[in-house]
């Protein structure tokens, strides 16, 4: 990359802090949801536009830069500093604009003057047609990961080209995922991917999580999100379990002998968790657990539930709240819930397939004392919160990976697709979006990876992870719903697996 571009995106990586910071001296902690709502999406394009900088130096500097990742880099820059001055879309109809923040026109002008030319530069009509038809050529970001990290991405892009290729038809059945490739996975160590090895895993950090949760989401979202069930319960217990814990534990969920499902959410709480009223009694030495949960992920085949309740009835906040390691058998196709003091209900949902949703009821159902995760009551919300980083920075690589398969779909329907004697590529109106989706997307992985290594560097990233949630849910959405637009009548037929793609990344930013 040219020394004059590196030292216009730094400045340019400059300003956006500079407005950043007006906006957070300009918003008020009382000012309301939608100006604290407007600012977190500020704080995270400014976020985006330094990861963006910092990779391009990183290029620079290993001598892997080029015309493309210069183009892609441009067309990233120029979008995202257009947003800061003009408007950042918060969803499909809303849009954060400077004056909802307190930000006058001038001081907005202001700050971006310096950089006016840069950005009117970036994101122009040519660049993007160089970027879609280089696309169309196969021409793909750099990854920027080490060997190990790109040799385990090639492994699970393998095997989701091979494994997961009939995931279009599990999706239309409404079906599970055959036992079959859940074995597979166990197989290639996905469930115990970032288990310590002195617990039967690989010992390894976040980003190769990420690694492993973007291609399998791209595959199939579903097979992306079973891996992360496991992560959920080892990093609960392996944060705040007893010894025994762990050691009874996490070797069966590392190797997928055991499987997992987090139960969390309840009908009348949804994100309130301190509103929480599922009740567990001691009594002797079990807890009888009372209430209902909903929303539960694969709970019918789980073998060991991470069960939210209440274990102190005479509070109302989050300090009653304990966490239990809850058993339970494996659930058949005639007897989803074999166990007693239990029964579930499936929820039908749009997308998100192959695993199902169910609401569940308790009604006395036991869970030996011993499986209270830490031994002591009330620690629970705190036990959570804990793994709510790591949760993000999943939810924001599966994104990832839902908008790669639309960028997929994509091109390759658009490169085979003829209208008036020509690739339909070749028009701006779709070459536009393609280019478009390349450069979020590069921009929202970017991010996520930045909140993985912080992660893994042993550093609070509680802003980083959830900055990459936020976008990548967006740019999920957004590219999804190019490619059916770039499908046209066909992407609205259940036939195309694009179809698929729409429903899935709805869900993400509902996560």
């Amino acid at each position: 990359m040219t020394d004059s571009f590196l030292d216009n995106a730094r400045a340019a990586a400059g300003a956006a802090e500079a407005l950043l910071a007006d906006a957070k001296s300009a918003v008020a902690p009382d000012q309301g949801q939608r100006a604290t709502h407007g600012l977190a999406w500020v704080a995270t394009t400014a976020a985006a536009i330094g990861e963006i900088v910092a990779h391009a130096e990183r290029l620079d500097a290993a001598g892997r830069s080029d015309a493309f990742e210069e183009d892609l880099a441009r067309v990233a820059l120029g979008e995202y500093l257009a947003q800061l001055a003009g408007g950042i879309p918060m969803s499909q109809g809303e849009f954060v604009r400077p004056g909802d923040l307190g930000l006058s026109a001038a001081r907005v002008a202001a700050r971006l003057a310096p950089v006016e030319a840069f950005v009117a530069d970036c994101n122009r009509p040519d660049r993007r047609a160089r970027l879609a038809s280089a696309l169309a050529e196969g021409r793909r970001p750099h990854e920027d990961e080490s060997d190990d990290l790109a040799a385990m991405r090639e492994t699970m892009r393998d095997f989701a080209a091979s494994e997961l290729a009939d995931s279009h038809r599990w999706h239309l059945d409404d079906g599970y995922i055959p036992m079959a490739i859940v074995e597979r996975l166990a197989a290639l160590g996905v469930f115990g991917l970032t288990v310590p090895e002195a617990f039967g895993g690989s010992g390894l950090g976040k980003e190769a999580m990420c690694a492993v949760s973007e291609e399998l989401s791209r595959g199939f979202l579903g097979a992306g999100s079973l891996g992360t069930r496991a992560e959920i319960a080892a990093e609960l217990i392996l944060g705040a379990g007893t010894e025994a814990q762990k050691a009874r534990f996490l070797p069966g969920l590392a190797s997928g002998a055991v499987l997992p499902t987090a139960v969390f959410t309840a009908p009348d709480a949804g994100s309130d968790l301190a509103s929480i009223r599922t009740r567990a009694v001691r009594d002797g030495g079990v807890y009888r657990v009372t209430g209902n949960k909903t929303w539960i992920t694969h709970a019918a085949r789980a073998d060991l539930m991470t069960l939210l309740v209440r274990t102190d009835p005479g509070t109302k906040g989050y300090e009653g709240l304990s966490m239990l390691l809850a058993e339970k058998p494996r659930g058949t196709e005639d007897a989803p819930f074999p166990a007693p003091g239990m029964r579930g209900t499936e929820i039908g949902t749009l997308g998100y397939r192959g695993m199902k949703e169910y609401e569940l009821a308790f009604d006395g159902f036991a869970v030996k004392a011993e499986n209270l995760l830490g031994g002591v009551e009330g620690q629970g919300f705190r036990q959570l919160m804990r793994t709510f980083e790591s949760a993000r920075i999943q939810t924001a690589a599966r994104a990832v990976g839902v908008a790669r398969a639309s960028l997929d779909a994509s091109l390759a329907y658009a490169t085979a697709r003829k209208q008036f004697g020509r690739g339909i590529l070749s028009f701006a109106r779709v070459g536009d979006k393609v280019a478009i989706m390349a450069a979020e997307i590069s921009a929202a992985r970017l991010l996520t990876r930045h909140a993985a290594r912080k992660k893994d560097s042993g550093k609070r990233c509680d802003l980083e992870a959830g900055m990459a949630k936020l976008l990548a849910a967006r740019v999920a959405w957004a590219c999804a719903d190019n490619a059916v637009q770039i499908h046209g009548g066909n992407g609205y037929a259940l036939e195309y697996p694009v179809s698929r793609l729409l429903v899935d990344a709805r869900i993400l930013s509902i996560f």
